[in-house]
């Protein structure tokens, strides 16, 4: 079913113009401590050690047994770590890593809700954050930077959760009423879930606890040369994503699906290939850029081709690539 007329204005902003929606429930969670870069380094498979403060990568927190337990974003601040990632993470991040503390200088503290955070994303975001700070908001994806917008201390952070052009900015909870009326004074649109969920999509993004279980192996979800260093050494979890990249595949990836029909797949549905059950959707949503349902979902190696027709309940389903680009 087509989205309404306001869901397509909003959508039109996050792609095109500038759109900003509220995103404060996504998890925070600090490491501190002098062994912080030490010890997320031996379980994650990114290489944290050679982040500088200012910048950040992404990366898959995984069990003794490969499986993915975490995907999150990693900034590198000079006292501190800041893991971003989906809603409802902080508890069991924090207490996989606890079961790992012996004699380390770690902790580990929830900011959640201490800290709200905008998503600032389309063509002209960068020119509109410049507006409002006098300077470029940071071009090296993950890397961030602190400045002021209406009075209020913010960090901008280069993401692409909606859009290469995409923005996180942190602010003290209580600020982020002040934060939002600074930028919807300029031409930004704030805009609902449906039309962030839309953008999201085409963007590829995937999210913990959706698109992402502790039922995947790293690889299966296809970002590895984003969110996994094959040359830093051991870690919690290495030896299985090493053997699999010996190997050259996985069983199964996350891939794009385009749906012949108007109507959107439910969360799980089956996607079949002569009767016989090949995969499985994670997120669905309308595309305003396809003009069709759009989808996440893990489909066997061997379907997992772009150009790959798979039959649902409800309609045909093509495998495609994503991110998608406008035009």
């Amino acid at each position: 079913m087509t989205p309404s007329l306001e869901i397509l204005t909003q959508h039109t902003a996050l792609t095109q113009g500038v759109g900003v929606t509220d995103l404060s429930d996504r998890t925070r969670l600090e490491l501190r401590g002098s062994d912080r870069v030490s010890f997320l380094h031996a379980f994650c498979s990114n290489d944290i050690k050679r982040l500088a403060p200012g910048c950040g990568c992404e990366a898959f927190v995984t069990s003794p047994q490969g499986k993915t337990l975490g995907h999150v974003l990693v900034f590198c601040d000079t006292d501190r770590l800041l893991l971003d990632t989906s809603p409802g993470q902080a508890q069991s991040l924090s207490a996989h890593f606890n079961k790992y503390v012996i004699s380390e200088d770690v902790e580990f503290v929830e900011r959640t809700a201490e800290l709200g955070n905008l998503l600032v994303t389309g063509a002209h975001a960068a020119q509109t954050l410049q507006q409002r700070t006098g300077s470029a908001p940071p071009s090296e994806l993950l890397s961030f930077v602190p400045t002021r917008i209406a009075g209020c201390e913010v960090v901008i952070r280069r993401v692409e959760y909606a859009g290469v052009t995409s923005f996180f900015l942190q602010v003290v909870a209580n600020e982020i009423p002040r934060l939002m009326a600074a930028l919807l004074e300029n031409e930004a649109v704030l805009c609902g879930p449906e039309a962030v969920e839309a953008a999201r999509l085409e963007a590829g993004f995937p999210l913990f606890g959706r698109d992402i279980t502790d039922d995947n192996l790293p690889q299966e979800v296809g970002r590895d040369a984003k969110a996994i260093s094959f040359t830093k050494g051991c870690y919690l979890g290495q030896e299985t994503v090493a053997r699999i990249d010996a190997l050259g595949h996985v069983n199964r990836s996350l891939v794009g699906l385009k749906f012949a029909s108007s109507e959107v797949p439910a969360f799980g549905s089956a996607l079949l290939t002569d009767g016989k059950d090949v995969g499985h959707v994670t997120s669905a949503i309308w595309s305003p850029i396809l003009n069709a349902p759009l989808a996440m979902g893990y489909v066997r190696r061997v379907h997992a081709r772009p150009g790959t027709m798979l039959a649902t309940t409800i309609s045909s389903a093509e495998v495609i690539s994503l991110p998608i680009k406008l035009g």
